[in-house]
């Protein structure tokens, strides 16, 4: 089953927004940290379905956001998923509970110790270091092991180790 998706990073005094996936039931992001957005709805553009993920998870319209890369995200043999990935800088509005789970604005410098896809540590750090777009493929088994990476079609070594230690991905 092939999925559209965005996927947004907000940013503001050096802090992510993050969502800790705790509510829904059958969720293959149960417990993990992630950030905002979700399904494209019939004939949404990407930007189209940022904006409206954004402001149902968050209460925030966004006014100042970049399209960074796009996340070719595998897992088992039945799911395909293609994420817009953003990140944003500027909204307005005021916050409102998350039906999925908690949100909290979480220190860039502490997102490593989140519980996240093991993938979301490559483009994390793809984020902090290119300002240019990127294609990141992630390849996961049923039991949310990394098994392949890709930047921009080139193989990234597995297990990811810390930012700055990769080559040949910036």
């Amino acid at each position: 089953m092939e999925k559209l998706s965005t996927l947004c990073y907000i940013e503001r005094d050096d802090k992510y927004l993050m969502l800790h996936r705790t509510v829904k039931e059958n969720d293959v992001n149960e417990g993990k940290w992630i950030g905002v957005g979700g399904h494209f709805e019939y004939g949404e553009s990407p930007e189209e379905c940022l904006l409206r993920e954004v402001k149902e998870e968050t209460g925030y319209t966004l006014t100042s956001w970049k399209y960074r890369g796009i996340v070719t995200f595998v897992y088992g043999d039945d799911i395909v998923e293609y994420m817009s990935l953003y990140t944003a800088d500027e909204f307005t509005g005021e916050p409102i509970p998350c039906d999925e789970g908690e949100l909290a604005w979480v220190d860039k410098s502490a997102i490593g110790d989140l519980e996240l896809w093991e993938g979301d540590r490559i483009f994390f750090h793809l984020l902090d270091e290119r300002r240019d777009f990127f294609s990141l493929k992630l390849v996961y088994d049923t039991q949310d092991e990394l098994k392949y990476a890709a930047v921009d079609g080139k193989s990234v070594k597995l297990p990811w180790s810390r930012p700055g230690r990769q080559k040949g991905i910036r």
